[in-house]
């Protein structure tokens, strides 16, 4: 039997690239360690990058950008194996302009690396948000009715229980917090989806997101907003061995969360 594989998987919504490699990006990837780096939030056009994104270290990159605004949304996926597959366009030109989605096929799963849409900004783009969730989870049940095992991670936009933001009550009629988002991500736990974070640590309470205003990191009044979801299938292997959010890297209003998985 070939030895097993820890693969360790991170994910980090940047909110801009350039920005955050003013704020020691490439240093905090060395400390990250890891095997997938998954970025989103890159606010980049393919010519804006340089040979230091391009190339980050010993990762290979690879990257889709928004067509139908610049400077905004974009996702980025480094990987130090090669995947067998990278797809960045799923025929739906609605959500493939706006960049927010990387496929990548590897040996014995299939993740995605997703930027999920902001409801905030009017009832159109709250829309959106709902029309992308629905197509994305008709598309990956596609890929799970074909025997493909699933992770899935990115910045959902969305705190699915009251322990995963300081201040429920007040933003219980904001989007990201609504009881329809919310119902979204029970949905995908009905549907076998595990959020692996809670899978290992059900009461812990610790934020991915904090607000750039009124010194909410500093008061830790945050939300967790950034998820890695596996298929079950994953879980009852043993493949999926910790899950973690690193609060002490900093360069973006988001921190990273992380996934061991064992191949």
């Amino acid at each position: 039997m070939a030895d097993k594989q820890k693969i360790k998987l991170v994910s980090w919504n940047v909110n801009g690239l350039r920005a955050a490699m003013k704020k020691d990006f490439s240093a905090s990837a060395v400390k990250l360690d890891a095997d997938i780096l998954l970025l989103q939030e890159t606010k980049l056009q393919e010519d804006q990058r340089t040979d230091e994104m391009i190339r980050l270290h010993t990762y290979q990159s690879f990257w889709s950008y928004s067509t139908v605004k610049k400077g905004y949304s974009g996702v980025a996926a480094y990987t130090k194996q090669p995947p067998e597959k990278v797809t960045t366009s799923f025929s739906r030109p609605e959500f493939d302009g706006e960049g927010r989605v990387i496929q990548l096929d590897f040996p014995g799963f299939t993740l995605f690396n997703i930027y999920f849409p902001n409801g905030q900004m009017n009832d159109d783009r709250l829309k959106y948000k709902f029309d992308f969730y629905e197509w994305f989870l008709e598309y990956a049940d596609e890929l799970r009715n074909r025997g493909k095992s699933l992770i899935v991670t990115g910045d959902f936009n969305t705190a699915h229980n009251e322990i995963d933001l300081k201040n429920p009550g007040p933003n219980s009629k904001r989007s990201g917090f609504l009881r329809e988002e919310r119902d979204v991500l029970d949905r995908m736990i009905e549907m076998g989806y595990v959020d692996t974070f809670r899978h290992f640590y059900p009461e812990q309470v610790k934020y991915s997101w904090w607000s750039y205003r009124f010194n909410a990191r500093k008061n830790n009044a945050g939300w967790r907003i950034d998820y890695f979801f596996v298929t079950k299938d994953l879980i009852d292997k043993g493949m999926v061995k910790d899950a973690f959010i690193d609060n002490d890297i900093f360069g973006s209003d988001h921190c990273p969360v992380g996934l061991v998985i064992e191949i």
